[in-house]
């Protein structure tokens, strides 16, 4: 990784499902070392969010995706994280050894009952197995001092302010 073309505000991942299996990676590093998450990482200057999906999941994985929806969005005041569903399109799964320890096809539903899948990637895997419409807020347990905010297809729930999402957003942009 090129860290000086990192945007490190900047982060996604995405969830691929084939044959009804996900593609999961045993992160080795930070407070998700050990953990099976879904494939991701920061976005370089100058890169969209969906380029930077198709490059971590190369660079990690050994597979090529093509980024199809937008199922999460997790942000603060500092950074975003954007979540896509993706289509497999090819390749091999294998662990890029450096910052997962191994790559593997673990069937969705077992997936969300695993104690090594954070809740995060859970919360995604139900979100790209969803048939709702729409990023609706969604409560998930993250370890972090600074509010997140994660809105997804499925989970829905009201956020912890006085102010609606809507309304907030209105009045930022």
């Amino acid at each position: 990784m090129n860290n000086e073309n990192t945007n490190w505000g900047q982060s996604v991942a995405g969830v691929v499902i084939r044959d009804g299996k996900v593609l999961l990676a045993r992160h080795t590093y930070g407070k998700g070392a050990g953990k099976l998450i879904i494939p991701g990482g920061y976005t370089n200057v100058g890169e969209t969010p969906q380029d930077a999906l198709v490059r971590e999941y190369l660079e990690e994985t050994g597979v090529t995706v093509e980024p199809k929806s937008i199922i999460g969005i997790r942000f603060n005041a500092r950074e975003w994280y954007v979540v896509f569903r993706a289509e497999y399109v090819s390749g091999t799964a294998v662990s890029d050894h450096d910052e997962n320890s191994e790559v593997l096809w673990l069937d969705a539903d077992e997936a969300l009952t695993r104690d090594d899948v954070p809740d995060l990637t859970k919360k995604m895997i139900e979100s790209a197995v969803s048939e709702g419409a729409g990023l609706r807020y969604t409560d998930y347990e993250y370890s972090s001092d600074t509010p997140n905010y994660l809105y997804s297809l499925k989970q829905a729930g009201k956020p912890p302010r006085a102010v609606s999402p809507p309304k907030l957003m209105n009045r930022i942009f």
